[in-house]
């Protein structure tokens, strides 16, 4: 009788060194046992990186080395890849190498948003001129950190949450910093205009000059860098420096020309299959029921939920969305005085026929408001002392019924709920 050894698992090849990427990794490697079955290619040339955590090394409270991932087991090739080759599970590498794939996992990320700015390129350029900056990568960020100096001025386009982190960072750096944001109020995806007002007031105690209602048409070089900004309303300010913070969108490229089904993002089903059943997706790249998310959160629990259907197919649950809360601390850089905390997560905006719940201590600088539709919580926004985050989070993923008389909901807002 001939002893047959078991064929290896077909090899999991995962592009993107972000954290989807490297969390699904460290999953597939578990305690090191099948680690060989992983490859995962990363393009950047620094270590895999926690990029929610980049504005903090911007700011300088954190050392780069700080938000490094840990080490992924199997092997990672510091490499692009730039075509897959459906047909021979082949992916080829702009290094010359080329990795055979039985399970091909794309988690290649986003790329910022580039606004339509009059100036922005010379005809036929494709990099950003000298003294614009994008916010996205740790590249990002240590170019801008070495720009930057005391009295730098720096003006920052768009005010959503990446404008808000990059502006406070570089305030706390001693620029002198101008945010414009084309809404009418600041993160207004994730807040309602009372708690935005807290931020914009925080950011000017910072010393940053916010401008909303303020939309930009272009930018001037002068001596090979751009030098000054103007506005839609004609009014032109100089710069040392400008970020553009407008957003991400999924990159989708290497997709797109594999021939997957992309719209937004690489559609994935609820196993996070795209058009290919050998391939799959997840974290920013990634359209799931028709959202692109872009969220750290997502990303991660995509890694889990594709990690559960790998390792063990039949116990895995498919992929039903994630229910994602944005949180975010703005340290103002002094010495003893506390941070602003803030928490988002569902609508922000509440319906006519909604119920509301609503807490503010201007003294304290504290705002609580939660969303009730029907018998459910469906959105909530605090800021100042966050106690009462992690119940109505929980509450809030949970999506259970509410009691009738409320005052649970009450209790969660004004007692210590665990973060």
């Amino acid at each position: 009788m001939t002893s047959s050894t078991p064929s290896p698992p077909p090899p999991v090849v995962v592009i993107g060194g972000g954290l989807a990427g490297v969390r699904l990794a460290q999953r597939l490697g578990g305690d090191g046992e099948g680690a060989s079955g992983v490859t995962l290619i990363g393009e950047e040339p620094h270590a895999p990186y926690n990029r929610v955590l980049l504005a903090d090394v911007l700011s300088g409270r954190l050392d780069p080395e700080v938000i490094a991932l840990p080490p992924t087991p199997g092997e990672f090739l510091r490499t692009r890849a730039v075509r897959v080759d459906r047909a021979d599970r082949l992916v080829h590498c702009a290094d010359g190498s080329v990795v055979p794939y039985g399970t091909l996992v794309l988690a290649t990320g986003s790329n910022p948003v580039l606004p339509p700015l009059r100036g922005l390129f010379e005809p036929g350029a494709t990099e950003l001129p000298r003294g614009v900056h994008a916010f996205r990568t740790m590249d990002d960020c240590l170019a801008l950190s070495e720009a930057a100096r005391p009295g730098t001025r720096v003006i920052v386009i768009g005010g959503g949450l990446l404008g808000v982190s990059a502006a406070r960072a570089l305030a706390v750096r001693g620029a002198q910093v101008v945010l414009t944001q084309q809404g009418d109020r600041l993160m207004e995806r994730q807040l309602d205009p009372a708690a935005s007002a807290l931020v914009h007031q925080h950011l000017t105690e910072l010393g940053v000059e916010v401008h909303t209602e303020c939309r930009v048409r272009g930018v001037r070089q002068a001596d090979g860098a751009i030098r000054s900004v103007e506005l839609a309303d004609g009014y032109v300010l100089g710069t040392d420096l400008t970020v553009l913070a407008c957003g991400v969108r999924p990159r989708t490229g290497l997709a797109q020309a594999a021939g997957l089904d992309v719209r937004r993002g690489v559609v994935v089903d609820d196993e996070l299959r795209t058009s290919d059943p050998h391939i799959r997706a997840i974290g920013d790249c990634a359209e799931h029921s028709g959202e692109a998310r872009c969220l750290a959160a997502p990303a991660l629990e995509q890694a889990d939920a594709l990690a559960d259907s790998l390792l063990s197919p039949r116990d895995a649950r498919p992929y039903s969305g994630t229910r994602a809360l944005t949180r975010l601390t703005l340290h103002n850089g002094r010495p003893g005085s506390a941070p602003l905390d803030l928490a988002a997560f569902g609508d922000p905006e509440h319906r006519p026929d909604d119920d509301v719940v609503q807490l503010a201590d201007a003294t304290r600088g504290t705002y609580r408001k939660v969303i009730v539709r029907g018998d459910r919580l469906v959105g909530g926004v605090l800021l100042g002392e966050l106690t009462a985050v992690g119940a109505l989070a929980r509450a809030w993923e949970a999506d259970d019924q509410l009691p009738d008389d409320g005052s649970p909901l009450l209790h969660l807002l004004t007692n210590d709920g665990g973060l």
